[in-house]
């Protein structure tokens, strides 16, 4: 049977994990908010090995991270990136790698909405004798820690489920931070694109991200066409945009509409280069993307235009603006708008966009030698602690969405 919370003996067991398995078959931002728990993990025990299964999206973030040894990549069929297919082999091929590695113990991570049970009978049938993970329903002998479900009636960041996740077999962490290690010839590169298009040179700058896989959280063209134009016109602002390769037409759009002082490099970046670019960068203005993430494990401020689907992703630890328009329909977990107004993010005026830019940047530390502003992490303000709170304050309540800006 599942053992619920289990402490004193059972602690001990898991202290004693050398070859640890963890699964987190999402995307890239996914991931990225798992860095602190798979931190914890590590630091309980410097001489273990983390293997890491992901998505495709999720195997390029986790290259990054420094706490995990070995990525392993999976399609799971249970997974709604998952594209269909004919044949149930590359589960079997998956059971296999993983018996044939002999790990002590699994640890499977997944939002509030995804079941572990698919990945926990995969690890059972891999003979991994101990399994975590968060579960609704009583998992009986596919776990054999279980944590129960309280989601969604207590909302939690991301970061933090996944750190009471680890905690609850005793591993924590003082250093809650999400982490990444941009490799050297990656920001090699990027110091050369910072030095070509002449962004060293005192002037402001920012990164400007408008896309997002889920339509539901993209904020207007022409809405971030005007909040780029006002930053480059207005205020002298240079502008560099990001995006997919199928994100160019987009990207074109922005800078055709702002004029002078703004480049795209859409489709031209690794993510180890995005990762890079966006250290570099003094500020960075986006949708709700995996870009966030990625800012907020190298420190850099961020705009965060946060479409209302729900609250568990906020910036984390990181300085930010999180701006939305409260609606009824508000934490509607979905990926294209259910109601068809989009009105949490087309109710942000583009104004609203260059005020929280220009604060931020204002609020920055003095600007360092390496031109990102940005002084050995120090900053004028203090971080809250868990962003998700900014966003839903009473923890049994649904949450409550009473103004369109949260700050730090």
């Amino acid at each position: 049977m599942a053992q619920q919370w289990g402490e004193g003996a059972r602690h001990a067991d898991w202290r004693k994990v050398r070859r640890l398995l963890c699964v987190r078959l999402d995307a890239m931002g996914d991931v990225l908010m798992t860095t602190p728990a798979l931190h914890a993990a590590k630091a309980a025990d410097p001489e273990r090995r983390i293997t890491l299964v992901t998505s495709p999206g999720g195997a390029e973030a986790a290259c990054l991270v420094p706490d995990v040894d070995d990525v392993l990549v999976h399609e799971a069929p249970w997974v709604k990136a998952t594209p269909p297919r004919a044949s149930s082999a590359p589960d079997h091929d998956l059971i296999g790698r993983l018996a044939a590695m002999r790990f002590d113990a699994a640890v499977i991570f997944t939002v509030y909405s995804q079941n572990p049970l698919p990945a926990a009978m995969a690890c059972y049938l891999a003979e991994i004798p101990m399994r975590l993970a968060h579960c609704r329903e009583n998992p009986y002998q596919l776990l054999t820690d279980w944590v129960p479900e309280t989601e969604p009636k207590v909302i939690r960041h991301e970061v933090r489920r996944q750190l009471d996740l680890v905690a609850s077999v005793g591993w924590r962490t003082a250093d809650e931070r999400l982490r990444i290690a941009v490799p050297d010839d990656a920001a090699a590169g990027i110091a050369a694109y910072v030095e070509a298009f002449g962004l060293d040179g005192g002037a402001p700058w920012a990164l400007v991200h408008p896309g997002a896989t889920a339509p539901s959280r993209r904020y207007a063209p022409e809405r971030f066409s005007a909040a780029v134009r006002e930053l480059a016109r207005t205020h002298g602002w240079r502008i560099v945009l990001t995006g997919a390769r199928a994100e160019r037409p987009l990207l074109e759009r922005i800078r055709a509409d702002a004029g002078d002082g703004v480049v795209s490099l859409g489709g031209r970046l690794s993510l180890a280069e995005l990762a890079a670019l966006v250290a570099r960068a003094p500020l960075l203005i986006s949708n709700n993307t995996g870009p966030v993430h990625l800012a907020a494990a190298v420190g850099t401020p961020v705009v965060d235009l946060y479409a209302l689907t729900n609250p568990q992703h906020t910036p984390w630890r990181v300085p930010s603006r999180v701006l939305y328009q409260d609606v009824p329909c508000r934490i509607c977990y979905r990926s294209v708008c259910p109601e068809g107004h989009h009105l949490c993010l087309d109710g942000v005026a583009p104004e609203r966009v260059v005020e929280a830019a220009l604060e931020l940047m204002r609020l920055r530390a003095p600007s360092s030698a390496d031109g990102s502003g940005r002084s050995d992490g120090a900053y004028a303000w203090a971080l809250e602690v868990d962003a998700a709170q900014r966003l839903a304050p009473a923890a049994n309540a649904a949450p409550a969405f009473a103004a369109t800006e949260h700050t730090p």
